[in-house]
C-alpha cells in the first residue's frame, strides 16, 4: 500500500538562493536575469510531479529583524551582500509564489524556519505526512513524527530525504537534539560560534552522554577529553547562547487561514503565463503535464 501523498512546505529563500549558485547565469531576450526563478521552478515543479503532495504552502523570512538578532546582535552577521541579478529576481519572487494561489506566510520577527517548524508542529498534531523542501540543516530538527525534511545539497548534489532515522544516521542524535548538537559544533551561517577542539563526534558523544548543552556545563568534571574542559567552560555563555537560539520555535502566529492549499487548474495557467513571459519554455511541458495529472486525479 503506497504512502499517503504529503503536504509540501517550501523554505522559499533557501531553495531560491540555492538555484542562483547552483545554474550559470540566464537572462530574457531584454537583458531580466532569471536563473534563480528558472532553477527554484524547475526544484518545485520536479518535487510536485514526483511527490504529488495534497497540498502546499510557502513561508519567507520577513524583512525585519528576528527574535535572535534581538538577543545576539552578531547573529547572521557574516553574510556577503546579496548580488544585483539576485536583487533583481527577488523582487520577481513575489509573483512566482502568487501564482501558485496557496498560502505564503512571513511572520515579523520570526525567521522562515521557525514559520515552518510551527506549520509542521500543527500538520503533525492532525496527523497529516510533511514534506519540507529546504537547504537549511537547521530544519532537520523537524523530520520526526510524520515529517520528512528533503535536504537540497550544493551544486551537483543530489537531494536527501531526512526521516528520524536517517538524522540519527548522520549525525548520531535525533532530531530533537540537533539543536544541541549545532549549538557545540557552531553555525558559521548564523555566525554562531562552536568550542574550539569539538567536532561533530565529540559533539555526538556528549549529547548522547549528557542530553543537553546546559546538563554538559552542569557535569563539567565528568566531560572527556579532559582537555575540553577548560575550553568548554570558557565558552559556557555563548554555548548557553547558541542553545537558545538553535532550537526551533513552534508558537509563530499564523493567523486563522488555511495551513496549505492544493494546486489547482487555475494556478496552473496562472503559472504557465508568467512562465512564458519569462521565456521558460523548456518549463511549460511540465507545467501541462501536472495539469493533466490534476484533471485525472
Amino acid at each position: 500500500m503506497a504512502a499517503p501523498a504529503p503536504t509540501l512546505l517550501v523554505d522559499t529563500y533557501s531553495v531560491f538562493f540555492r538555484a542562483y549558485h547552483a545554474l550559470p547565469a540566464m537572462n530574457t531576450a531584454s537583458g531580466e536575469p532569471t536563473s534563480a526563478l528558472y532553477g527554484f521552478s524547475t526544484v518545485l515543479l520536479k518535487e510536485l510531479r514526483e511527490r504529488r503532495p495534497t497540498k502546499l504552502a510557502f513561508a519567507v523570512d520577513a524583512p525585519q529583524r528576528t527574535f535572535r538578532h534581538e538577543r545576539y546582535t552578531e547573529y547572521k552577521g557574516r553574510r556577503d551582500a546579496v548580488p544585483s541579478p539576485l536583487v533583481v529576481q527577488l523582487g520577481r519572487l513575489p509573483e512566482l509564489l502568487a501564482a501558485f494561489e496557496v498560502p505564503v506566510f512571513c511572520a515579523p520577527g520570526y525567521e522562515a524556519d521557525d514559520v515552518l517548524a510551527t506549520l509542521a508542529e500543527r500538520l503533525r498534531a492532525e496527523g497529516r505526512p510533511t514534506l519540507i523542501l529546504s537547504g537549511d540543516r537547521d530544519l532537520l530538527q523537524l523530520a520526526h513524527g510524520g515529517v520528512e525534511v528533503l535536504f537540497i545539497g550544493g551544486r551537483g548534489q543530489k537531494a536527501t530525504l531526512y526521516d528520524a532515522a536517517r538524522v540519527q544516521e548522520r549525525f548520531a542524535v535525533p532530531p530533537t537534539a540537533l539543536a544541541d548538537w549545532i549549538a557545540l559544533v557552531g553555525d558559521d551561517s548564523d555566525n554562531l560560534p562552536g568550542v574550539p577542539g569539538v567536532g561533530p563526534r565529540t559533539a555526538s558523544r556528549w549529547v548522547q552522554q549528557f542530553g543537553s548543552v546546559r546538563a554538559l556545563l552542569e557535569h563539567l568534571d565528568q566531560v572527556e577529553p579532559p582537555r575540553l574542559r577548560a575550553e568548554l567552560a570558557a565558552r559556557r555563555d555563548q554555548l548557553l547562547l547558541n542553545a537558545e537560539l538553535t532550537p526551533l520555535r513552534t508558537d509563530v502566529p499564523l493567523g486563522e487561514g488555511p495551513l496549505s492549499a492544493p494546486l489547482s487548474r487555475a494556478a496552473l495557467e496562472r503559472l504557465r503565463a508568467l512562465f512564458e513571459e519569462l521565456e521558460f519554455k523548456s518549463l511549460l511541458p511540465r507545467v501541462d503535464a501536472l495539469a493533466t495529472a490534476l484533471s485525472s486525479a
